[in-house]
């Protein structure tokens, strides 16, 4: 164990590829979200925020017209504090959907090789038709092979354990040279809160896209109260190129880019690496594991619960299930027409996604022990994502609050369905709750 230090952003620099390495300075941590957001604002992406109030309006519009909602998806009330919420989603869509951010001329073609020869590959083995033969199984994961620290945020003590995350893409797989050169991403990571006894339930909360920082994550994944209050223990690992996995001043920037084979790799490793970290947690006496996730992590904690057999509980929030669906929806029609007529969109990279989908993979979750929170005015992780992973799991429980796509953050009633849904699942009492 080492000292305990402050630790509100990284703690590794982009080009560190083990535990133990020195990181950018404090001042450097916490002002580095203000800088890399100050990248996205230039004169070309202004301009786009002007489309922000027609497509307020189309959706306080559309909702007025609407009379009633469906079982699925009911209709929202519309408030003055719904619609500027869905304003400051649209605002972030325009920035982060800059010309500087376009793709090039030259990467349509190359993007669409690569995922002609993945969709050739993965159906020749049989991955397209069985996505689950495509994950292998990881090596286990021992107490010698972590190196621990102590960290603190937000005023919160916690370990930090760290590992060689020892994935890689099978030989031959269409992307895998770039993915393995990002250096910083062999060190697989997690943020612990843990109690003295034991036998304790766990939750594993999984943070979104840009995320990956003790001071953002956890706020976001309310890990502080799931901790104190309900008495678990919880693990927050960082996904693959965000936190201090990163390569860009940007947490998670190339996870999500045009470079479309980035997200199966991230998705595959992002599975791989919680499997190793399931496996250390049972080993540490766990009388429960389950799993939360928001945004991106929402989808990684719905894949992974298709996979992993013999957790307790999953909470996806504001969950993406269809991320070629939602590229398509959110790029510019010039973008998918170009998409369209190199056949990158509208079939191949459906089939090649179908590995890493959630709607691909039946949940080995008890169905009753499934659990979903969306956002009627999210214009990020669209409800209608949320809709699709509901009727894939068979109706669970959801829970849809009237806010955009950070607005569960606000949201009392979200904040109760997760604490309570994460009681449930981890079989949770309040005399526990009250020991702590």
């Amino acid at each position: 164990m080492g000292e305990t230090a402050p630790d509100v952003g990284a703690d590794a620099t982009a080009g560190a590829t083990g535990p133990g390495t020195g990181g950018p300075s404090v001042v450097e941590q916490v002002l580095a979200p203000a800088a890399a957001v100050s990248t996205f604002l230039n004169r070309r992406a202004l301009v786009r925020v002007t489309r922000v109030v027609p497509r307020t309006l189309h959706f306080v519009g559309s909702t007025l017209w609407r009379d009633k909602g469906s079982e699925s998806l009911p209709a929202p009330h519309l408030t003055l504090g719904l619609a500027a919420q869905v304003a400051i989603d649209e605002a972030l869509l325009a920035v982060a959907m800059a010309p500087n951010r376009f793709p090039l001329p030259g990467d349509y073609g190359r993007v669409a090789g690569e995922l002609a020869d993945a969709e050739a590959m993965f159906t020749a083995e049989g991955w397209v038709d069985d996505p689950a033969t495509y994950h292998r199984t990881p090596p286990p994961l021992s107490d010698g092979d972590l190196a621990t620290s102590r960290g603190w945020a937000l005023g919160q003590t916690y370990d930090r354990v760290t590992w060689e995350s020892g994935f890689a893409p099978r030989d031959g797989e269409p992307g895998s040279e770039r993915w393995m050169g990002f250096g910083a991403n062999a060190a697989a990571t997690a943020a612990v809160l843990r109690h003295t006894d034991p036998a304790r339930p766990w939750v594993i909360a999984v943070h979104g896209f840009c995320m990956g920082f003790p001071f953002m994550d956890f706020p976001g994944l309310h890990a502080g109260r799931i901790h104190h209050d309900l008495g678990m223990n919880v693990a927050l690992p960082v996904l693959p190129l965000h936190g201090s996995r990163r390569v860009t001043r940007i947490s998670g920037e190339p996870f999500l880019s045009f470079e479309l084979m980035n997200a199966v790799h991230g998705l595959t490793q992002a599975v791989w690496d919680l499997r190793r970290l399931i496996g250390w947690i049972r080993s540490q006496g766990a009388t429960s594991i389950s799993l939360f996730g928001v945004s991106l992590g929402g989808y990684t904690v719905a894949l992974l619960a298709g996979i992993e057999p013999g957790l307790d509980g999953v909470v996806a929030g504001i969950p993406v299930a269809d991320f070629p669906g939602l590229f398509h929806q959110h790029s510019p029609r010039h973008i998918r027409v170009r998409a369209i007529e190199h056949r990158i969109m509208g079939g191949t990279a459906e089939n090649v996604y179908r590995v890493v989908s959630p709607l691909c993979f039946e949940p080995l979750v008890p169905p009753d022990r499934r659990y979903i929170f969306a956002g009627y005015g999210d214009r990020l992780a669209t409800p209608d994502q949320a809709r699709r992973l509901a009727e894939h799991w068979g109706g669970p429980e959801v829970s849809w609050y009237a806010g955009n796509h950070v607005g569960y953050l606000l949201s009392r009633q979200v904040t109760e369905f997760v604490m309570a849904s994460l009681a449930e699942a981890g079989g949770a009492e309040p005399p526990l709750a009250e020991a702590v």
